[in-house]
């Protein structure tokens, strides 16, 4: 685990979770299974008790070899760790090779093990993860396995991997007690909620009892867990919390996840990020910092089966504190009883729909997984392919129409892609709006190609949804594996690879998988890195390009650009960053940050130019930004912090934006043009144009598309559109600036044609602050 500061900010990598101690339940007698789904949840439930029953590692990986035995009918269990054999039944432990059962799972299903004595068993095999590396191992000499009963073997893995992981766990506190006494209260505290976990109380409370311990052992103000939402990964909520007003916390509900700055960041980047000194951070959230005068704060990811779905914080609004690092281990530590607590309640979920997924009657992820396997094992013959499919705009349908009807339309998708399939092939829901389709035997990936096809075209159809019309297209990945060659879970990789590319392409189409994606993929990870990194270091600058009144040449406004300086690669332009950070959330706190400079550096140069002709400046609102609920108020406290009118600041938002809106966007914009700010329609007429929006929307300004203002002086339709769009204006009482302005022959005609006002490289290129200041003042 290594630690970086960067001023008063600590961000350490995380490595990963060690879950605490999951509890005992009285031992169960387990009956034999006919893996039906009812059955199949008894099963895994029995076996969950009787392992967690277990007082030792030992205890607990004999119980897990008996148990799965009698559940499956099976004639052999083993439990393989580490390379040997811990655990078995139905054969001497010493008449077993361990090599030879992790050579069958390698070669791939149906694996086979044969003894000294002649009998054969056929087996089926399901990995253990965590710290020590293994397999649960059962074998019948009659007949196979099917698909259900390993799907319900890996189940019984799951559950013992986290039985042992816990024992493990509670062996480390207590080695750590020896050394350590003051960690007694920390123990204490750990054991209830392990209790807790045991009682199977619900969720919430475990939560709530995670982060009073947080409080009380760190002797914080403030404390909870936020987790991302299960139907927009992009958003979080805070579900529990300590010494956070009622009214704070209904504010947190469903935020974007740099919203949080801190927690933000920590579940972004997976690791601990730490700030002693809160208020001069440049994530820091104002809100938290002025309303809530919060100092310092820290915050550890929480992960559910190793992949993160929130933060634990802490923060103190007394003094800054220095997070040393007792009190970053004592954090982690809640956060892995945390993450045991979600994992748990996540296992048990998955008991409860081990076959089906309860929405849409698709194959679940698990059953998924096992019949790829199934298909890529060296018995099979030619192999199997997989698409990979992601809806696209799925989260604002749904956040429009409500999750009744995105329930609805994800159960229609389901139907859809039945109809596209043949009856050997499968199609399951993996989780949200992401499908997945198994077409086995196929000879190449060619074979595939024509039902990704067929998909895509499907979906282009519109949805009935209580009699009104709804769209929605998707991104289909598509990847082949060989069988007895490639493994079902590189094959979903390289299927979610080629979906990165055909979202990354543009959507509503499909990819085939191709090696390169790999390294194309890899870049995109180091930038998104890097980018989060930048936000850390303040690595980000602005620039300012002028705005003239062309009857007169004078200047009467800025556009606030901004721009990264990286340490290695130099000046990164926005196109190549922008996108990434609306992707990953990144730019609230960017653009928070270009909002508040600009508004300040404006006001400094309009003190010193007097009240007679105060300069305007323009900031670019990301569609990401407008979905955050406190943006009025984020601009407000921008306008109040830098002493900058309101009637000086300039809003510039996109034509696709608009078109996009909902009504919460409308009560936003009419709430930040109620502060008295001025609303701006950039690069207007580049195909989104509609009165019906300029009716809808408070707008003041217009901008004219650098394309038009191209063309102006040589294609004479291109000057009909310009000055067409230049009398909308006027007739409209809206203000129009001319962008890209780069000669004086198109100067002339846009300002013959009555455009109020322009920019270009013409008067200037997008300055630094210090040459935008001797540009401003030079006469002076």
């Amino acid at each position: 685990m290594t630690t970086v500061r960067t001023g008063s900010l600590t961000v350490r990598d995380q490595v990963g979770t060690n879950p605490g101690r999951l509890a005992r339940f009285p031992q169960l007698q387990v009956p034999v299974a006919d893996c039906n789904h009812v059955l199949a949840t008894q099963q895994l439930t029995e076996f969950l008790a009787v392992v967690a029953d277990r007082p030792d590692e030992a205890a607990a990986q004999h119980a897990a070899v008996e148990c799965a035995l009698r559940a499956l009918d099976a004639d052999l269990a083993v439990l393989a760790v580490d390379g040997g054999v811990a655990a078995a039944v139905g054969l001497p432990a010493d008449e077993i090779p361990a090599y030879a059962l992790t050579a069958g799972y390698l070669v791939g299903h149906p694996a086979t093990l044969r003894t000294g004595d002649g009998f054969e068993y056929l087996l089926a095999v399901a990995p253990l993860g965590g710290s020590s590396s293994g397999m649960l191992v059962i074998g019948r000499t009659s007949a196979a396995f099917t698909d259900e009963e390993v799907c319900l073997l890996r189940g019984m893995a799951r559950v013992l991997e986290l039985s042992l992981q816990a024992l493990q766990l509670v062996e480390t506190e207590r080695r750590l007690l020896d050394s350590m006494q003051r960690r007694q209260r920390l123990f204490d505290h750990l054991s209830a909620v392990q209790r807790s976990i045991a009682r199977r109380e619900p969720l919430r409370q475990i939560l709530d009892q995670v982060a009073a311990g947080v409080g009380d052992l760190l002797e914080v103000d403030v404390a909870g867990l936020t987790v991302l939402e299960n139907d927009d990964p992009g958003r979080m909520s805070v579900v529990s919390s300590f010494g956070i007003p009622v009214t704070a916390l209904e504010r947190m509900q469903r935020m974007p996840i740099a919203t949080l700055g801190v927690a933000g960041l920590a579940i972004m980047g997976d690791e601990l990020v730490a700030v002693d000194d809160y208020a001069s951070s440049p994530i820091a959230v104002p809100e938290l910092v002025h309303e809530h005068r919060i100092k310092s704060v820290m915050a550890v990811p929480v992960h559910e089966n190793g992949v993160v779905v929130g933060a634990m914080f802490a923060g103190t609004h007394r003094e800054p504190r220095v997070w040393d690092p007792a009190a970053q281990e004592m954090l982690l530590a809640f956060a892995e009883h945390a993450s045991l607590a979600v994992t748990d309640a996540r296992t048990l979920r998955e008991m409860n729909a081990s076959f089906h997924d309860t929405l849409t009657g698709l194959a679940s992820r698990s059953l998924f997984v096992t019949r790829m396997e199934h298909a890529l094992g060296a018995d099979r013959a030619g192999g199997a392919a997989t698409l990979l499919i992601g809806l696209d705009r799925f989260k604002m349908i749904n956040d429009a129409l409500g999750h009744s009807s995105g329930d609805r339309l994800l159960a229609a998708v389901a139907d859809r892609l039945r109809e596209c399939l043949r009856t050997d092939d499968t199609a399951a829901r993996l989780g949200g709006d992401e499908f997945a389709v198994l077409l086995p035997e196929a000879g190449s990936v060619e074979a595939a190609v024509p039902v990704a096809r067929r998909i895509v075209t499907a979906m282009r159809e519109p949805f009935d949804l209580d009699g009104r019309e709804t769209f929605v297209t998707c991104s289909i990945g598509v990847a082949f594996g060989e069988a007895g060659r490639h493994d079902a879970q590189e094959l979903l990789v390289r299927a979610d690879l080629a979906m990165f590319e055909a979202k990354k392409k543009g959507k509503d189409q499909y990819a085939v998988f191709e090696p390169s994606m790999r390294e194309s993929f890899q870049r995109h990870l180091e930038m998104e890195a890097d980018l989060r990194r930048a936000v850390l270091r303040h690595e980000f600058q602005l620039r300012f390009q002028p705005i003239v009144r062309l009857a007169t040449g004078e200047i009467s406004g800025l556009e606030a650009l901004v721009r990264w300086q990286h340490p290695e690669r130099g000046m990164i332009p926005p196109l190549d960053f922008i996108p990434l950070a609306e992707e990953t959330g990144m730019i609230v706190p960017i653009g928070e940050w270009v909002l508040r400079e600009a508004c300040r550096q404006a006001a400094r140069w309009n003190e010193r130019r007097g009240p007679e002709a105060p300069l305007t400046v323009s900031v670019n609102l990301s569609a990401v930004q407008l979905e955050r609920a406190d943006l009025p108020d984020v601009v407000s406290s921008a306008l109040t912090e830098s002493g900058l009118p309101a009637r000086c600041l300039v809003i510039e938002l996109t034509e696709s934006l608009l078109v996009d809106h909902r009504q919460e966007t409308l009560d936003r914009l009419g709430a930040i043009k109620a502060l008295g700010v001025r609303l701006a329609i950039d690069d207007f007429g580049t195909g989104y144009s509609s009165l019906a929006y300029l009716r809808r929307f408070p707008v003041d300004i217009i901008k004219i598309d650098k394309s038009f203002v191209d063309d102006i002086g040589d294609v004479p339709a291109a000057a009909s559109l310009t000055l067409g769009i230049i009398q909308l204006g006027q007739a409209l009482q809206l203000s129009t600036v001319a962008e890209g302005i780069e000669d004086a022959g198109q100067l002339s005609e846009l300002a013959d044609g009555n455009c109020e006002l322009g920019q270009g490289y013409y008067f200037a290129e997008p300055l630094t602050t210090d040459a935008m200041q001797e540009l401003l003042f030079r006469e002076s």
